[in-house]
């Protein structure tokens, strides 16, 4: 379990993130890819305002592609500089990471889901995205137990039951 002053550093690590995405789907293996922007969306990007909550990579031309990313359109710039806020955008992976999330995706039915957004040390805008297999409703209420009980023990442990 981690303290809020690691999640607060994690959180501000990253631009966007995709909290629901753990929730809803089992993640097997997370991959970091380039992002392919414009200025005007890195601009927005640094100011922290993007959404990943729908969001997903499918395969296309040999690459994969960030659809239904929401990036919103940078205010100081002008009309004719803008970017369209939900594009598909390019991702950036070595064509080994390619070939083994090609077949992970035709192979296993699984899905490429965005689970945060980041710049890093270099300033490259980035993407976490993780192998995720859908949850049925059943282990979606176990893990929110398990999170629950987890919750209670360590209030437990500090002293603060009633």
């Amino acid at each position: 379990m981690k303290t809020k002053a690691e999640a607060r550093a994690l959180a501000q690590k990253y631009v966007a993130l995709n909290r629901r995405a753990r929730y809803d789907y089992f993640i097997t293996d997370t991959v970091e890819a380039g992002l392919i922007l414009f200025g005007t969306e890195v601009k927005s990007l640094r100011g922290g305002q993007a959404s990943i909550q729908e969001a997903f990579a499918i395969p296309k031309e040999g690459g994969f592609q960030l659809i239904n990313a929401y990036i919103p359109e940078y205010q100081q710039a002008g009309r004719h500089l803008q970017h369209e806020t939900r594009r598909p955008r390019a991702l950036l992976l070595h064509k080994r990471e390619i070939d083994k999330l090609l077949g992970a995706v035709k192979r296993d039915g699984v899905t490429l889901v965005p689970l945060g957004i980041f710049f890093n040390k270099r300033g490259m805008a980035k993407i976490e995205l993780g192998l995720a297999k859908g949850k049925a409703k059943q282990d979606k209420r176990e893990a929110t137990k398990e999170r629950d009980f987890q919750r209670e023990k360590a209030r437990a442990m500090r002293g603060e039951r009633d």
